[in-house]
């Protein structure tokens, strides 16, 4: 045992140790071990990501897993990595190309451009990395896996081919999303549906064969009126039956349009005439498809207008076109009018602006093995936790649409599809390509490129990030036909921590690629964090300034003192609302066992065990039995993934049980006036109890615990808290002796929390000369009553049956007895009198106060509900007090 400094200094206390942990290897999973194993794989954060409180959140859930899994026997494998993030990393290079040197990535070409991107990832990937460890994380960095290793590409391009073969990868023009500054096509999951104020427009078609005669159109995007090739009504809507067939003029670029008959209308939506852009909408897209309707793209891929034909709209932004297309129908005498109007649009999740519905030539997948991944959530093979999920995931499961796995970008796994040169222009037309083609040898698809490499020319296309991210569960464990060592042990993995938010884009993606390439489910839980808001229940983001730092954090209290006070406040299933208070908390109960721990080490640096004759008191067993009590439910909280109770547990224990309660207990215990059996007892005890606590805390705060265990000497030197097994036995045997002696200690706490009260009452609670006759105490009490006195802060506890106590005594019934406090000597009774009359006085006046507002019927009548009942229950606490203050006074006669 080493003597601990007067303050505890997180910061270099967790460096500290961290790098002792990385030295002595114990992160590093051994897959020939015979212990039972324990897998989990990060969520790959983005490599060009930063550390937020989101991440701090699940990865310190990750931790803990891990840590209290090698604490119950297991071989932890805690598998890390990062994603490439496609859109997001070439975003942020295309920037420093154009602002440092004027560049765009066209003019330096696709080789040169990737070198740039991998020398950006070399010095600014691996940030979010080092912010983890500074976490506390106990990754297996040996094994860490980033998306576009040599190894991990493979798998990715070796599951293209065999999805392609198998005919579920096509080939088409579809409509897709579109984001205009990205300039790719993105996922539905990657549009976040947005509300927004916007117009709605009303204007009207003039028939051709009727001047003079109009149809009314409303819609929120006259930009792409010149893409119009119909008006589309209900044909059960009466209004517009005589129309149906007759053609309209578009206005500009003029043109005679049909007007068609449509069950996809909606008679109730504005005037319930539909203009039909079918390259512009996806509803449209799919009436002009059954209607056999011409497809006129008017956008170019940046969302600029493209239509020579109207050259005052021609090559503006979309938004500006919008604009000037309204101001250019009003001018025509065509615009009725313009309203506000809310609606919800769709917005790219990397680019933040609204996405454009887009017809263009991308590769699509079907999903594999949806039956396998929808039964197995359904019949628990795989727990999701909170259940709830479970609906969510299965309406998805039941309403997939094929994945848009392509991505307009140079940074990522290159589609590995090659064509021939002779016939690059008919094939990149091409409606679909399937085995057919294949035969033909007009393309090649493989993980390597055709022998001839010259006379090919491969698809520029890259596939969607989450594409290479599916595989991640066992990509990272072995290479492409290789049953790793690793993978055996560690595959399926055990625990999946993540946030419901990618619970489409990661999570059931993953489960299908288990079943399809790695033979089964990829891990047996799914824990879905909680979103973090602010105390006004805004989701944290930067532009609204409240999302704190979490390095900050850190330096200001702790990576412990964060993890522990976010984790303590984390309900299962329910949002967080932060508040940096929580981690101040978090650090306040560091220090507060730091300095039970100095104050162990005052009575003496040696640890103390306790023996069969060691001489235990009541409040020993006691907090010996809630220990014991603590690991059982500490197992049964974990079982539930229960994360909040688990630190509240603990927190309790510590605060409540053990610094509150026993410290003060045995405080005399360590005097040098003390016997040498009660202080052998006391330090057996709190190092028998403390040494299990500690281990019991480190999963949360394991900086802490392992410096403490270290300094206190429960730990071998060289050995780490971090390695040693949960004790498997009890410290006190249940039975009929562990029970008296804990009704006993419970009778002396509540005892002494009664006495205190009853100092306070007469005002003498700081005073230690105070003494306290007893009758019909309990014949053990007379063994117990320094602790009394002690814990009451009574000078005296003296046990008297004959005792007549004086008219006025306080008194007070409590567990150990009829306690009586004489008051010669301690107080002045006149004044006493005089205090107690006056405050009677005053809360007398609250009484009747409260009493005629609640006898007044226009108050009771008119004031709200909530008003009138905190006024009844005012009127009863001043009633209560006023009672006690009347009873006070009558006892001092």
């Amino acid at each position: 045992m080493s003597d601990l400094a007067k303050a505890y200094e997180p910061q270099a206390v967790e460096a500290k140790w961290y790098d002792a942990w990385l030295k002595g290897k114990c992160f590093e999973a051994d897959p020939a071990s015979d212990k039972p194993a324990y897998s989990i794989v990060i969520p790959p954060p983005n490599v060009t990501g930063i550390l937020h409180l989101g991440h701090v959140l699940n990865n310190a859930l990750q931790d803990i897993l891990a840590r209290r899994a090698r604490q119950t026997g297991h071989e932890v494998l805690w598998l890390p990595g990062t994603d490439h993030a496609g859109i997001a990393t070439q975003t942020k290079v295309e920037r420093e190309l154009r602002e440092k040197e004027g560049l765009k990535r066209r003019e330096l070409g696709r080789e040169k451009f990737l070198d740039r991107v991998w020398e950006w990832k070399e010095k600014h990937g691996g940030i979010i990395i080092q912010q983890l460890k500074r976490l506390g994380c106990s990754c297996d960095w040996s094994r860490e896996r980033f998306t576009m290793d040599d190894d991990y590409t493979h798998w990715v391009s070796q599951v293209f081919v065999d999805l392609f073969k198998q005919g579920l990868i096509y080939r088409g023009k579809r409509m897709v999303n579109w984001c205009p500054v990205s300039l790719t096509a993105l996922s539905d999951e990657e549009v976040i549906m947005t509300p927004q104020r916007s117009k709605l427009y009303t204007m009207k078609y003039e028939l051709a064969d009727a001047p003079g005669e109009f149809l009314q159109i409303a819609t929120t995007r006259p930009e792409t009126l010149m893409g119009d090739v119909a008006v589309a009504v209900n044909p059960k809507d009466p209004r517009y039956s005589q129309y149906i067939g007759r053609m309209v003029k578009r206005p500009f670029p003029h043109a005679e349009i049909p007007v068609i008959a449509d069950d996809h209308v909606d008679i109730e939506f504005g005037t319930g005439a539909l203009k039909i852009t079918p390259a512009h909408d996806k509803a449209d897209f799919d009436i002009g498809m059954r209607h056999g309707l011409e497809i006129i793209d008017t956008l170019h891929a940046d969302g600029r207008v493209n239509c020579p034909e109207c050259p005052d709209l021609d090559g503006l932004d979309r938004f500006a076109a919008r604009k000037k297309a309204a101001r250019k129908l009003e001018e025509m005498g065509l615009l009725l009018k313009e309203e506000d109007y809310e609606n919800k649009v769709g917005f790219s999740e990397r680019a933040n602006v609204p996405i454009e519905p887009r017809i263009s030539m991308q590769w699509f997948l079907k999903y594999p093995c949806v039956d396998e991944a929808a039964k197995a959530v359904a019949d628990d093979e795989i727990v999701f936790r909170p259940e709830r999920w479970q609906k969510t995931y299965a309406h998805w499961m039941e309403n997939l649409q094929d994945w848009c796995i392509s991505r307009q970008l140079w940074w990522g796994h290159q589609i590995p599809v090659w064509y021939r040169k002779d016939k690059l222009d008919q094939l990149k037309e091409a409606a679909a390509l399937g085995m057919e083609d294949l035969e033909k040898g007009d393309i090649h698809v493989g993980t390597e490129p055709p022998a001839d490499e010259s006379e090919w020319v491969r698809d520029e296309d890259v596939m969607d990030t989450w594409f290479s991210s599916w595989l991640w569960p066992f990509a990272t464990m072995a290479a492409v036909g290789e049953e790793s060592a690793l993978l055996k042990k560690f595959y399926p993995t055990t625990d999946l921590v993540t946030g419901p938010d990618i619970i489409f884009f990661w999570v059931a993606r993953m489960i299908m690629a288990g079943y399809r390439f790695a033979g089964g489910l990829p891990f047996k839980n799914v824990y879905f964090t909680s979103i973090i808001r602010d105390l006004q229940g805004r989701k944290m983001s930067k532009s609204l300034g409240n999302s704190p730092d979490p390095i900050d954090l850190m330096d200001k209290y702790g990576a412990d003192a964060l993890r522990f006070g976010l984790i303590r406040i984390a309900p299962v299933g329910s949002d967080i609302r932060f508040d940096e208070v929580q981690i101040e908390e978090g650090r306040n109960f560091a220090n507060k066992l730091y300095n039970a721990c100095r104050f162990r080490q005052m009575a003496g640096t040696e640890v103390v065990t306790i023996s069969s004759a060691t001489e235990v008191r009541p409040h020993h067993v006691d907090i010996m039995a809630k220990l014991d009590d603590l690991a059982e439910n500490l197992q049964g909280a974990y079982a539930g993934y229960r994360f909040g109770e688990v630190a509240h547990l603990l927190y309790e224990f510590l605060w409540n049980e053990f610094c509150d309660k026993f410290l003060e207990a045995v405080k005399s215990d360590l005097r040098e006036s003390a016997t040498p059996a009660a202080r052998e007892a006391t330090l057996g005890v709190f190092d028998s109890v403390m040494a299990v606590y500690l281990q019991l805390l480190h999963p949360y705060m394991p900086h802490i615990t392992e410096e403490l265990s270290v300094r206190m000497g429960y730990v071998a030197e060289g050995e780490f808290v971090m390695q040693k097994l949960l004790p498997s036995g009890t410290l006190v045997p249940r039975g009929a002796l562990r029970d008296e002696m804990q009704e006993k200690a419970t009778a002396i706490y509540e005892t002494a929390g009664r006495l205190r009260n009853l100092k306070a009452e007469y005002n003498v609670a700081t005073r230690r000369d105070v003494r306290f006759v007893v009758k019909g105490a309990p014949a053990w009490l007379s063994s117990e009553s320094d602790t009394l006195a002690l814990l009451s802060g009574a000078g005296e506890i003296a046990l008297d049956e004959a005792y007549d106590p004086p008219k006025g005594t306080p008194a007070a019934l409590a567990p150990a007895g009829e306690f009586y406090m004489p008051l010669e000597g301690l107080i002045d009774v006149e004044a006493e009198k005089d205090r107690l009359t006056k405050e009677i006085d005053k809360v007398g006046k609250e009484v009747a106060k409260s009493e005629g507002k609640l006898g007044n019927a226009s108050f009771v009548e008119r004031a709200p509900a909530e008003v009138v009942e905190q006024e009844k229950a005012r009127l009863e606490e001043w009633r209560t007090k006023l009672a006690q203050l009347r009873e006070m006074l009558a006892a001092l006669g």
